[in-house]
């Protein structure tokens, strides 16, 4: 994260917000929480059943797991759009160089002629690109703000979140929250999409289908308590 400051693809405020999430990290033990295995399966199904599906950058993602984010994007197959809050021109362009030497074809989200805005959202991170988040059906939304998850909902769009803090509006407005660190989250749905991919859409269906986010939710923090239970023995 540091070095991607200083290479101007992290906010100032990118830092902070990584800290905070790095603290929900703790209470589960720095380990994958056994709730997150499902919504990673349910996830993995919402991307392969896709028509557009689309995955969403911003500059912590890009310089914590730029190589696996560009392998799961090439795996879905996905498009990959930059979006950011503390939005500039110079950030969007090294955030993309960053994705092509690290193997991604194409990077959206970089031409101000192609975007278009999403209603319900103050910030920057309102405007889309119309052939990328503007056209998908399945967005994936690494470490996003509440009220973009919300908004894209209200659009029509399904949305995977990936969120440490199990309690936080993003988590409780996707489809499906994988509470866990972006680091181990993202590799594991690389993973399971290459284990996934030979399954009928109709088996991908029923996997989304049978997914309840809430409920999930409701078990990560339970193997967060079941966690810090533990610090008493």
């Amino acid at each position: 994260m540091v070095r991607g400051f200083q290479s101007g693809i992290v906010a100032q405020q990118g830092l902070i917000a990584h800290g905070r999430g790095e603290a929900f990290d703790y209470l589960f033990g720095e380990t994958t929480p056994k709730s997150s295995r499902l919504a990673t399966k349910a996830a993995v199904a919402l991307l392969l059943g896709a028509r557009n599906p689309v995955i969403s950058i911003n500059g912590n993602t890009a310089a914590l797991v730029p190589q696996d984010i560009v392998k799961l994007a090439r795996s879905v197959p996905a498009v990959l759009e930059v979006n950011l809050f503390h939005r500039s021109l110079a950030r969007e362009r090294r955030i993309a160089s960053l994705l092509k030497r690290n193997g991604a074809d194409q990077v959206l989200g970089l031409e101000a002629k192609a975007r278009m805005r999403i209603r319900g959202v103050a910030s920057p991170r309102r405007s889309v690109d119309a052939h990328g988040i503007g056209n998908a059906d399945v967005v994936l939304i690494p470490l996003e703000d509440g009220d973009r998850a919300e908004a894209l909902r209200k659009a029509g769009k399904a949305v995977i979140a990936i969120d440490l803090n199990p309690m936080s509006r993003t988590s409780r407005s996707a489809n499906v929250t994988i509470v866990d660190n972006i680091i181990r989250a993202v590799p594991e749905l690389l993973r399971i999409t290459l284990r996934m991919k030979p399954l009928s859409k109709s088996r991908l269906s029923a996997i989304v289908s049978n997914f309840d986010n809430g409920k999930n939710l409701g078990k990560a923090m339970q193997d967060m308590i079941h966690y810090m239970q533990g610090w008493e023995a």
